[in-house]
């Protein structure tokens, strides 16, 4: 959590701005690693959670892949270190450029979403004289039991192959001669927080697993996508428990052991070790509802405003008595609201505002709408750590 120096410094720093706790996104890597490696799972860390470069750097350093799904993606990561022999490329909607740049840049995966996608890759990587590892995206028609907008393994969702066309490209496997299908691929959503759907995500995976087997295809990697939420309402408890989340693929897969497991993190490495820091422009009183106008938008953080969602908003000025209020950005449009009815204590302008858990689909998702200018970024080993009455006082 943000500790006082940091925020006596945010007063001296023009807002709104992104702040990265990296000794917290350092924790997190090294939780997830350990647990990943008692089981010899893969990891790909998902890229359009957060690209800021910093953010991947230290990401690359713990031996993580990168899964990216836009070829400006795929740069960015070899840009970044990552090896391409770590890097899978998603994505529903690739063009040729994008798969010309994957196939050239010798990346470990392409994982296909359909079956024009498939011919499309055979027939520029025959162009390019290459063979091409593919896995196959299979839309496992699994119910995530999370937002609507962010659930993607259903059957109505534009991801992934259907089980019917899975048949037409066994029964057709021989004329994609210059693509090696050699791996499966699933992915059902993002913020997952009721990990039992990964147990009905293991059945299909076990089926399907089998059906290939039986019909001859070898698969020598399964890629079980990410989606592992945060807790948004408390970000006290900072870091996932990857452990349980890991054993129920462990205990409930039922493929060989010289099947390759692979896994998509992303807003369960590094959502909680955002924040967004505002201040408080103007305060508006309407009958009993009371609005603060902070300088962040949705322009900074989209998601309350594309997702409904809730996350943690405190006043780092005042610890005065408290008033419930409406949070409000400054943007021209009615959406533009990071919270209602929240209580906080009492509030003014020129109060620090810290929005948390901003680290994930924040600073990535940012926009220059009402032309506003794209913001700063800072990190906690960046800022002078002087003692405060020889302790530090945590908010």
């Amino acid at each position: 959590m943000l500790n006082q120096q940091e925020i006596n410094y945010f007063e001296k720093v023009k807002t709104p701005f992104y702040f990265y706790d990296m000794g917290l996104l350092q924790k997190s890597l090294f939780a997830i690693k350990d647990a990943a490696d008692l089981y010899n799972f893969h990891l790909h860390y998902a890229v359009k959670a957060n690209a800021n470069e910093r953010i991947l750097r230290t990401i690359k350093g713990f031996g993580l892949g990168a899964d990216c799904v836009s070829g400006n993606e795929i740069q960015t990561a070899l840009n970044n270190g990552f090896s391409p022999h770590q890097i899978v490329f998603a994505g529903v909607g690739k063009t040729d450029d994008e798969i010309e740049l994957a196939i050239n840049s010798n990346i470990f995966s392409i994982n296909c979403e359909s079956v024009q996608e498939l011919e499309v890759i055979n027939s520029i990587a025959k162009k390019l004289n290459k063979r091409v590892r593919i896995a196959l995206r299979i839309n496992p028609n699994v119910d995530a039991l999370t937002h609507s907008k962010i659930t993607t393994g259903l059957k109505f969702n534009k991801f992934g192959i259907s089980l019917i066309d899975v048949k037409f490209i066994i029964e057709n496997i021989n004329s994609y001669e210059n693509l090696f299908i050699e791996g499966l691929h699933f992915h059902i959503g993002s913020q997952i927080t009721i990990l039992d759907v990964y147990k009905k995500l293991c059945k299909v995976v076990n089926d399907t697993f089998s059906y290939f087997t039986s019909q001859g295809v070898r698969i020598k990697h399964i890629n079980l996508g990410g989606g592992l939420g945060i807790n948004y309402q408390n970000p006290e408890s900072q870091i996932p428990n990857f452990l349980s989340y890991f054993e129920i693929f462990k205990d409930n897969l039922n493929v060989p052991e010289n099947v390759d497991l692979h896994f998509e993190p992303g807003r369960s490495i590094v959502g909680q070790c955002g924040y967004l820091i505002s201040k408080i422009l103007y305060s508006k009183t309407e009958g009993n509802n009371n609005t603060l106008i902070i300088d962040a938008g949705f322009t900074e953080l989209l998601r309350p405003a594309l997702y409904d969602a809730n996350h943690k908003i405190v006043n780092l000025s005042s610890r005065n008595k408290t008033e419930i209020y409406d949070i409000a950005g400054p943007i021209c449009e009615t959406s533009d609201y990071f919270g209602r009815a929240i209580e906080l204590p009492l509030s003014k302008r020129g109060d620090l505002i810290g929005i948390y858990s901003t680290g994930a689909y924040g600073e990535v998702m940012a926009s220059q709408y009402n032309l506003r200018s794209l913001v700063s970024k800072y990190y906690s080993d960046e800022i002078p750590l002087l003692p405060i009455a020889g302790k530090f006082l945590f908010v």
